[in-house]
Parts: structure tokens; sequence; C-alpha cells
């Protein structure tokens, strides 16, 4: 079994521009799987399949959701020092829901010229 290392060696090599930065050959950018790659990382050919690699299970849907949970827990609520930036995204979350979920009847009440 290899090591990753010994992958990149393998597949490109580390090449140096003239200004002295270093970047990786675009060989080096296929070793990441289709099924673990993120979104902004798909090219637009391949998008339908990586949809299809999704686990549409009860729980494979769910974890995404738990990740984002904890990934926003962590960020905003879990500091050291907190601020109302956290709350204020979940009310105005919450604000536009609701408006978007009773907006058919909210768009009857619109001001109407009477004449």
């Amino acid at each position: 079994m290899t090591t990753f290392s010994e992958d990149l060696s393998q597949l490109g090599t580390v090449r140096a521009k003239a200004s002295g930065t270093q970047f990786l050959d675009s060989k080096i950018a296929s070793v990441v799987p289709l099924k673990e790659r993120n979104l902004m990382d798909v090219k637009l050919g391949a998008l339908p399949s990586w949809i299809l690699m999704w686990d549409f299970t009860p729980s494979g849907i769910a974890g995404p959701f738990q990740q984002g949970y904890y990934q926003y827990y962590n960020k905003y609520v879990n500091v050291k020092k907190g601020s109302i930036t956290g709350l204020s995204m979940v009310l105005t979350a919450y604000m536009v829901f609701s408006y978007c979920l009773s907006y058919k009847e909210l768009k009857h009440e619109r001001l109407w010229k009477y004449h």
C-alpha cells in the first residue's frame, strides 16, 4: 500500500513558477474521488453522477444537516467571546422562512388602488 506522498510523486511533480511559488500538476486534482469532492470542486459534466453518489437513506440525508448544525454551533454559539450574531442569523432565517410560508395569503393584502 502506497502513501499519499508516494501517490503524488507518481502522478505528477511539483513545478516551480518563475515567481518562486509552487503549484501542483493538474493530474493531482483527480486524486480525490468524485464522491468525496465538495460541490465547488465538481465539474459541471460530473454533477449528475456526483449527485447520484449521495446516500439517500434517512441517516444519509440527516447526516449533512447534523454536520451543518455542528459547524454552525461551533462557529457562532460555542465560542469564548459570543455575540448576537448567531442568534440574529437564526431569527432572520426564521422570519424569511415564515414569510415564504405565508406569502400566498399576504400577496392578497397588497395595496390596491380603489377607483
